[in-house]
């Protein structure tokens, strides 16, 4: 095999000989591999400043991150074999788990496949590919995918943000089969209905699934307010599991009238209320209707994306917290979600504490936990590590 060599300064290979997968512009030697001379998504081995070998990646020379590792392996090729094989892998961890397939089958850098997420809707999946380098190779992906799995459809779904930042376009495309307008997903023994064609939040939270299953113990004979409710599976897990009632708030339309399909399905209609409309109006006129609540389940999209979106986005979870809070009886529990990459335990568990500080109340942390297990996290990389939950205690101060 005869591949292009890109070299890294002196003392540049320590991250990757830690387990990290990524190679920063600013780490190359620049003089004896110019990144000018690589092209996009062009297989190169990545040598030590000492020429020692540490691998296979794929470039993408004008972006901050200039290349993945995919495999440590020289010996072994990026090629259809090698996607074959962490298809299987991938696969096998989930099978072992889940009684059936639904689940988030590749976890980009978790599963050693950067740049690739995959949602498997039994014999349906979901692709998204955030990198330029991925991108040049959708379609060895795909034969990959048609091979191990033997899908009904595939589908590209590149319409999230993320894409802008590696300058890609965004689409959504059937790129293998008929992909039909709604899916069905199972989730803990539950059917519902949801929808992979429209944005992002209509599809499925595949890394949710651990928390819902042990949704009981926090429902049972408890007023449940849902904020960000989507096509229900909060809401409606919680009936099922025992709460008293349940109001979800969700801003969609489409999710919206998924949720409601989805409790006359589950013959919870009765116990579910559901609300259309923007969640912060919602949480101002729930006050004005003097409601209360034992459980507020907060899941919201992510606030801060980049760091550069910080400041202003732990000031929008401290009013989403506080406003939550003020709906509270006084012994309430809040569930809370944050997938703002940006935006760890720690700062997730100040802002909690800052806003209940702010109305008088105080606060106990009764659990922390984090993505089911088919969303993996890499040891090496913070960044993997997306999903925080926290359930919370807030009381008064006498």
């Amino acid at each position: 095999m005869s591949l292009a060599i890109l070299r890294l300064k002196a003392q540049a290979d320590r991250r990757l000989r830690s387990g990290h997968l990524w190679v920063y512009s600013n780490e190359v030697d620049t003089k004896l591999t110019p990144l000018t001379q690589f092209s996009q998504g062009q297989a190169v081995i990545i040598e030590s400043a000492q020429g020692k070998a540490l691998g296979i990646a794929l470039m993408a020379p004008n972006q901050l991150v200039c290349a993945r590792l995919y495999s440590r392996d020289i010996e072994h090729p990026f090629d259809k074999s090698l996607l074959v094989h962490r298809l299987n892998i991938a696969a096998s961890l989930r099978d072992a788990i889940y009684p059936s397939p639904f689940y988030r089958l590749v976890n980009a850098e978790a599963d050693f496949l950067p740049g690739i997420e995959i949602d498997r809707f039994g014999d349906y999946f979901v692709v998204q590919l955030s990198t330029q380098a991925m991108e040049q190779h959708k379609a060895l992906l795909l034969e990959a995918i048609v091979q191990v799995f033997k899908p009904e459809a595939v589908l590209w779904r590149h319409d999230l943000p993320n894409r802008d930042w590696e300058e890609l376009p965004r689409y959504v495309e059937t790129a293998y089969g008929e992909f039909p307008e709604a899916l069905m997903v199972e989730e803990n023994g539950l059917d519902f209905v949801t929808h992979a064609l429209e944005k992002k939040k209509t599809s499925w939270q595949f890394d949710l699934q651990s928390s819902r299953q042990q949704l009981a113990q926090w429902v049972t004979d408890r007023r449940v307010l849902c904020l960000y409710a989507d096509t229900g599976a909060w809401p409606i897990t919680a009936a099922i599991a025992g709460a008293e009632s349940v109001v979800a708030l969700e801003a969609g339309e489409l999710a919206t009238d998924l949720l409601l399909e989805n409790a006359e399905q589950h013959q919870v209609q009765e116990i579910v209320q559901c609300l259309q409309g923007e969640v912060l109006e919602g949480l101002q006129s729930l006050k004005a209707e003097e409601q209360r609540f034992n459980l507020v389940i907060i899941d919201p999209p992510a606030f801060i994306k980049r760091k550069k979106d910080l400041k202003t986005g732990e000031a929008g979870y401290r009013k989403l917290y506080e406003g939550a809070m003020r709906l509270l009886n006084r012994d309430g529990l809040l569930l809370v979600n944050s997938r703002s990459p940006f935006f760890n335990e720690e700062q997730m568990q100040a802002a909690l504490l800052a806003s209940a500080r702010h109305l008088d109340r105080n606060l106990q942390v009764l659990q922390v936990s984090g993505a089911s297990p088919c969303y993996p996290s890499h040891p090496a990389i913070n960044e993997s590590r997306v999903l925080k939950t926290m359930v919370c205690r807030v009381l008064p101060t006498s």
